[in-house]
């Protein structure tokens, strides 16, 4: 099979941001003696500042302003840049509470709520082997939850929030890098607002910091920024579904640290939930190879 120069260069994007999210818990684990919320509005934050030079360098303030005169769609960018912050924060916690495991399952559930969303909101019909993986994934997760009595509710939410945000960004009528200024720009007003009255660590000043420290926060910027970048930029090269392809990298990465490198354990219950997870996955895959290969062949 021979790929395009174009598709070859989305390939690379996808990957780069994948593995880039998958690297994420390396820097939230340098500064975990931070609290999570305080991390969250240095993301958010240094995000803005760095999506400003973006929108500037692209030429992309009229259609910033165009959005910001619809006060229904600002409404609903406020509404989605909620669910993205409470992922964002509910991530950073679990990292740096020795629950990258929990973040892990939370990522390889996404794409199979995915599909479940697009068949609840959006009309789309399920193939026979999707119907399949997602029996297997809600297998594995009552398994846990009667034999083991216990929730995998980090995962669950992780999953949740972000698969909302996707679904509720596509019926939205903004572009992406647009829609992200927006949001980080709803976002930073409560943030600092945080930071004003509530933030009180030993880190929650600036100016009483180390420059290496400072240096370290104000990268949550590049953190969140240069991944969401890459994935755009690969959107447009690539097919969804080839898409789909790359999104098991982030939570492999994060599996393969918190199991080797942080000695999280795995315990009998989550290890029943990855193995039901990831024969849901397998299957899910397969499907997808299956329809790619019968529209190429179609073609």
């Amino acid at each position: 099979m021979s790929f395009s120069p174009a598709q070859k260069i989305g390939g690379t994007f996808a990957a780069t941001a994948y593995t880039l999210w998958g690297l994420a818990p390396l820097y939230f684990k340098q500064i975990d003696f931070v609290p999570a919320e305080e991390i969250l509005i240095h993301r958010i934050v240094w995000s803005l500042l760095l999506l400003v030079l973006i929108v500037w360098a692209m030429r992309q303030g009229e259609k910033v302003l165009a959005v910001m005169r619809q006060p229904k769609l600002v409404l609903s960018l406020l509404g989605t840049a909620l669910i993205l912050g409470a992922n964002w924060g509910l991530f950073i916690w679990a990292v740096n509470n020795h629950h990258l495991l929990d973040a892990s399952l939370g990522y390889y559930i996404n794409p199979l709520l995915n599909v479940l969303l697009g068949m609840v909101f959006l009309g789309e019909r399920l193939r026979r082997f999707q119907w399949l993986a997602l029996s297997l994934a809600v297998t594995g997760v009552v398994i846990q939850l009667v034999t083991f009595g216990s929730v995998p509710w980090i995962a669950l939410v992780l999953a949740g929030t972000f698969a909302l945000y996707g679904l509720f960004r596509k019926k939205l009528a903004v572009e992406a890098i647009t829609g992200l200024f927006v949001e980080s720009l709803l976002l930073a007003p409560l943030a600092l607002w945080y930071l004003w009255q509530f933030a009180n660590s030993s880190a929650a000043d600036l100016t009483q910091n180390s420059w290496s420290l400072n240096l370290i926060l104000i990268a949550a910027g590049l953190v969140t920024t240069v991944p969401l970048l890459c994935f755009i930029a690969a959107a447009k090269r690539l097919q969804l579904s080839t898409m789909g392809f790359f999104q098991y990298i982030g939570p492999s990465f994060m599996f393969v640290f918190g199991v080797w490198l942080y000695n999280e354990p795995l315990t009998d219950s989550k290890l029943v939930t990855f193995g039901f997870i990831w024969a849901a996955l397998l299957l899910y895959s397969a499907d997808a190879a299956l329809q790619l290969k019968k529209k190429k062949s179609a073609v």
